[in-house]
């Protein structure tokens, strides 16, 4: 169904070279980046008092643009195999399917690969959950994932912002160790995100080929838009648009989570940043400005058609909730949360903290 190697070889192609650095420059950058890494553990740690005891065997690794797409395809084999071996299998059971399957993967390849090369500009960093290890990209050894560190980007950034690149880098760590603390810190996390999503994708009866012209959808906005006579779909993401009622609940409980992950981090970035980033108030005013733009009308497109903007509502509302939690019942009382999936909070309850507050609190009490 997908050509993964072609996707690699489409999106190393097409990716766009990073900012100019000397050699000297580039190691140095990376060479921080790892020191920040391992300094980041402690801040985050002492902070939110998870993981204190514990050990970290994720790898950090500090990547180019290419190693981003390496990964992050190693990922996406992993996750996807399920259903794209059900896409397979009822493509295979169709007149001339086999033919169809071999040249509708190839075209996939190259559109997945347009996509990435897009996506690989932008990331800063990434805790992979559920990487597999490999020679090049190793990942935890006892099932955990890796800590991706884009070094170009995160240069490209600090350079646009005009920002402090020492505390602007420690700053990114900071968010991104706090996924990592959250996954190993939290051992059942991990296969429960994995079981929900495994879930949304189990629910997934649709035609192989409308998965794939949402993906062509994408790929053809990068090169103009939408296709002549294509009627607008009403600004859904990809994810929403091919949604049964039973991925809107697990869907729902997804956001949920992801929403509570990614408001975590940014409420550690904040919380743990005035002591250790001098600067962090101007870093973080202009990264705000800098996320709520966008780049351009077709970056602003693609975000809608990915579903990236609702990962903006997700920092956003998830960091509320973060901060309303903790301000009534402070930080151990917040870190409840991590308890068992009975205790992560709902859709709603995002929106409403003092709801959770009530439900797990009480419970507790009672």
């Amino acid at each position: 169904m997908v050509d993964w190697n072609l996707a690699v070889a489409t999106a190393t192609r097409l990716v766009r070279p990073g900012p100019e650095v000397s050699r000297d420059e580039a190691r140095a950058v990376v060479a921080e980046l790892r020191r920040h890494a391992k300094a980041s553990e402690e801040h985050v740690r002492g902070f939110t008092r998870l993981g204190e005891d514990g050990v970290h065997d994720t790898p950090v690794l500090v990547v180019d643009r290419p190693g981003w797409v390496r990964a992050n395809v190693a990922g996406f084999r992993e996750i996807l195999k399920p259903l794209l071996d059900k896409m397979q299998e009822r493509r295979g059971n169709t007149p001339g399917g086999a033919v169809l399957g071999a040249v509708g993967g190839k075209v996939t390849g190259v559109e997945l690969g347009m996509l990435l090369s897009f996506l690989s500009s932008r990331v800063l960093g990434q805790y992979e959950t559920f990487a597999p290890a490999t020679r090049e990209l190793p990942a935890g050894e006892h099932g955990g994932g890796r800590l991706l560190l884009v070094a170009p980007n995160i240069v490209h950034v600090e350079r646009e912002l005009d920002v402090q690149p020492h505390d602007f880098r420690l700053w990114v760590c900071l968010h991104e160790e706090t996924h990592r603390t959250q996954f190993t810190a939290v051992p059942w996390l991990r296969d429960h995100l994995e079981g929900e999503i495994q879930s949304f994708l189990g629910e997934t009866d649709v035609d192989p080929m409308t998965v794939l012209e949402r993906i062509r959808e994408a790929a053809q906005s990068l090169a103009g838009g939408r296709p002549e006579g294509e009627e607008d779909d009403g600004g859904r993401s990809l994810v929403e648009i091919v949604q049964t009622p039973a991925q809107r609940e697990i869907l729902g409980r997804l956001t949920a989570v992801m929403s509570l992950l990614e408001g975590h981090a940014d409420f550690v970035m904040d919380g743990v940043g005035p002591a250790v980033v001098p600067s962090v108030g101007e870093i973080r005013e202009k990264f705000q400005q800098r996320r709520a733009k966008g780049a351009s009308r077709l970056d602003t497109a693609l975000r809608k058609l990915l579903g990236l903007d609702a990962k903006l509502r997700q920092y956003r509302d998830g960091e509320r909730f973060v901060r309303a939690v903790v301000d009534q019942v402070g930080m151990d009382g917040f870190n409840r949360v991590w308890t068992s999936p009975n205790t992560l909070p709902t859709k709603a309850e995002i929106a409403k903290p003092a709801d959770w507050v009530a439900r797990v609190h009480r419970k507790a009490e009672s």
